[in-house]
């Protein structure tokens, strides 16, 4: 029996975003997918755009379905869900992967990203995109979801949930993978973090950007294979 795999979208992403790889990797996973809240056509609570009730959000979507011992892989943000997840998953997570996440979520980097979060600049500057944005997460309008991500951004810079004390608490193996062009998640943050983790193994996809579409499909769904086998 194949063993169940669970996929986590980004940041301004859906379920929709992980098709491909969900394809890619079906001949050897059960795999499932969701929304986070706010994303891809779900409704948009305020207080539940947040990183914790992300986290929850993918615990309860494992013991509803009751799937033990399931893998788990999060590009961006949604890396960042799943290790919050695996600190109380209680044995269900057997491992993470993560690709492209931001662990550095300081006051100055926030600030930063917080300011591409603008719906008129982004309507103005990339139009096209803004206009995916609207369509895939309609009935959403994008000013709501862009102002929640950048609260939910800064409230992680308040309080970051994955401390170097959290992340050497995980008792589970982490792979965390970083495109080497990747300014967003950066190559030499991801390393250090990745190093607090008594089982992690870290890695760099070379010639990759941050765009989960911009990443090799085959290459990625062969670390996840790879990393799930050696767990068996």
């Amino acid at each position: 029996m194949k063993p169940h795999l669970l996929l986590l979208h980004g940041a301004l992403g859906s379920e929709v975003q992980l098709k491909q790889l969900a394809r890619e990797l079906g001949a050897f996973f059960r795999v499932h997918t969701f929304s986070f809240c706010g994303h891809g056509g779900r409704p948009l609570v305020p207080a539940d755009f947040t990183m914790p009730h992300f986290a929850q959000e993918v615990l309860h979507f494992i013991q509803d379905r009751d799937l033990a011992a399931v893998h788990v892989f999060g590009y961006s943000m949604g890396g960042y869900a799943a290790l919050v997840a695996a600190l109380s998953a209680g044995g269900r997570i057997k491992s993470v992967t993560t690709l492209g996440t931001k662990f550095n979520w300081a006051p100055d980097t926030v600030a930063t990203e917080a300011r591409l979060l603008n719906a008129e600049a982004m309507r103005e500057k990339v139009p096209q995109f803004a206009a995916q944005l609207e369509q895939l997460h309609a009935p959403t309008l994008l000013p709501e979801l862009l102002n929640a991500t950048a609260a939910m951004m800064q409230e992680l810079g308040n309080a970051p949930l994955l401390t170097p004390e959290k992340l050497a608490s995980l008792t589970i193996p982490v792979q965390i993978l970083v495109g080497e062009l990747d300014k967003t998640a950066g190559v030499d943050v991801s390393e250090k973090y990745a190093a607090y983790i008594p089982h992690g193994t870290f890695e760099v996809i070379m010639n990759t950007l941050h765009p989960l579409e911009r990443v090799n499909p085959d290459l990625l769904a062969s670390r996840i294979i790879r990393f799930s086998e050696e767990q068996n």
